[in-house]
């Protein structure tokens, strides 16, 4: 068995419009698993962790968002959100409150420092996607989001059935 047998396609490499459809997956994979690795060093830099980063940015500065609007923005289980929260709120970045009409509903709102962070956050985002644009040209830019966003509706509906 050869190597490219052993372990699947190599993105890139395919020879045939076969193979260029069985590449589709694995290069999701892989831009993923790139993404994730260069944001964790960035967000490494204001002492967050993947994921803690898009909770933050769920949060408009003076605004009030339950635990179960944030669980879906993020598409993971309130429980996850909830220790997400925990973290933050050991930093003083977030804080938790009742919500006045319904005291079984928790509500997140950011602290002063959780808008510092959140603003930091943007500019590490920023930052990401200028280097990400430099390489290509803005229609071609535009393209790309385009084709990107229609993969993420369609994924999220179908992780949102399976869930």
């Amino acid at each position: 068995m050869t190597a490219t047998a052993a372990n699947g396609p190599t993105p890139g490499t395919g020879s045939n419009e076969s193979d260029e459809l069985n590449e589709f997956v694995p290069m999701l994979l892989s831009i993923a698993k790139s993404s994730r690795a260069f944001l964790t060093l960035l967000l490494a830099e204001i002492g967050l962790h993947p994921g803690q980063d898009q909770l933050l940015q769920g949060l408009d500065p003076g605004e009030k968002v339950s635990v179960s609007v944030l669980a879906e923005q993020l598409a993971v289980r309130p429980s996850t959100v909830s220790k997400m929260l925990d973290r933050l709120i050991e930093r003083d970045l977030v804080k938790r409150t009742a919500n006045s009409q319904d005291a079984r509903r928790t509500m997140v709102t950011l602290t002063a420092e959780g808008e510092k962070v959140r603003r930091d956050v943007q500019g590490i985002w920023d930052r990401l996607e200028a280097e990400l644009k430099g390489s290509f040209g803005e229609a071609e830019f535009a393209e790309q989001i385009r084709m990107l966003e229609k993969v993420d509706m369609l994924l999220t509906a179908k992780l949102r059935r399976l869930r």
